[in-house]
């Protein structure tokens, strides 16, 4: 289910990430992890509100570049 939207989807549709000490990071296999859908990626200002309130942090700029660069290196594997 997205953290943004609470849609439920398949799980090989969904982008899964977690928080590591108020980090986001992709899921590494260890610890909680989250999801976002591929359509709320497109929504930032939603999708940023979702991953300040579950990481617990209000840095904006530093989620905007870090979901970006996540995305980036999803797309190219």
């Amino acid at each position: 289910m997205c953290i943004s939207c609470r849609e439920r989807d398949e799980q090989s549709k969904l982008l899964r990430l977690q928080c590591i000490n108020g980090l986001l990071e992709s899921f590494s296999g260890n610890g909680r992890s989250f999801y976002i859908c591929k359509n709320c990626i497109l929504i930032e200002k939603k999708v940023l509100k979702a991953l300040m309130r579950q990481c617990k942090s209000g840095d904006r700029n530093k989620f905007t570049n870090k979901l970006k660069e996540i995305i980036t290196d999803d797309r190219k594997s």
